[in-house]
């Protein structure tokens, strides 16, 4: 339940279209219900934050898995869940035949994408320094999707051919928020943050060999970028860029209905 669907209620009790026991039983669950001694669902996080509570897959038995995204459907009517095995997505899909499931980026999502408020909705640029990057580019891609924003994709524009890169300016641009993901050198967000104004989140990955230390260098580049403001998020989290850049809408959807 969001902002606009509990205010909607609130006024059907008003006007006496909907009983207030009929209203108590739809907000029984705010705001968080406990699965036996799985989870505590936060169904208030729609109403706090604008998203939904997201189901991490990676620790969870299958048949957990599937339980809290069925219960996050109920509750919102789309679930999304992240690091999601094939194997568990099977058995969510089992449950929940309309789920749909991308290997690549192991995420899992049934229905959605969510409905944002008038304004809210990003023009967002993914970017990726290489090839192998893609599969964490692809978890902000699709997180940013489920959330209602618009994204394009521009992959494999890395330091190593800054050619590609320049040659796509439209793109960086035209985007509100940019999000930059890259192994080994790291070097790409500091590229995008010294030719746009837009808001940029760097991204390190895992990618590189052993002396990138499975994330770390391009992790310490990036905190470390020369140009001003590029905000970091951990090594391989697609998935908190993706909410990172939500945020600013919601920050510039307030200020915009000001």
């Amino acid at each position: 339940m969001d902002e606009k669907a509990l205010q909607d209620l609130l006024d059907d009790v008003a006007q006496g279209s909907v009983a207030p026991r009929e209203a108590l039983a739809r907000l029984r669950h705010l705001p968080f219900e406990s699965i036996d001694t799985i989870a505590r669902l936060d169904h208030h996080r729609l109403l706090r934050q604008g998203q939904p509570e997201f189901v991490y897959a990676e620790g969870k038995q299958p048949d957990q898995v599937a339980e809290l995204v069925s219960r996050v459907v109920e509750a919102h009517g789309a679930a999304l869940a992240t690091r999601v095995s094939t194997e568990t997505a099977r058995r969510v899909q089992a449950r929940l035949p309309r789920a749909e499931y991308d290997a690549g980026s192991r995420l899992l999502r049934v229905g959605g994408p969510l409905s944002l408020p008038a304004g809210a909705s990003l023009a967002i640029g993914v970017l990726t320094a290489g090839t192998s990057d893609a599969p964490v580019a692809e978890e902000a891609v699709q997180v940013a999707e489920f959330l209602g924003h618009r994204v394009n994709r521009l992959y494999d524009v890395g330091v190593a051919g800054l050619h590609r890169l320049l040659s796509q300016t439209s793109v960086l641009e035209e985007a509100q928020v940019l999000i930059v993901v890259a192994g080994m050198d790291g070097a790409l967000p500091s590229v995008v943050g010294g030719l746009v104004g837009a808001p940029v989140i760097a991204v390190p990955t895992s990618v590189g060999y052993g002396a990138s230390f499975e994330g770390l260098a391009p992790l310490l580049t990036m905190l470390n970028s020369c140009a001003a403001g590029v905000a970091v998020v951990n090594i391989d989290n697609g998935f908190g860029a993706a909410l990172a850049a939500h945020r600013i809408s919601r920050a510039h959807a307030a200020g915009g209905a000001q």
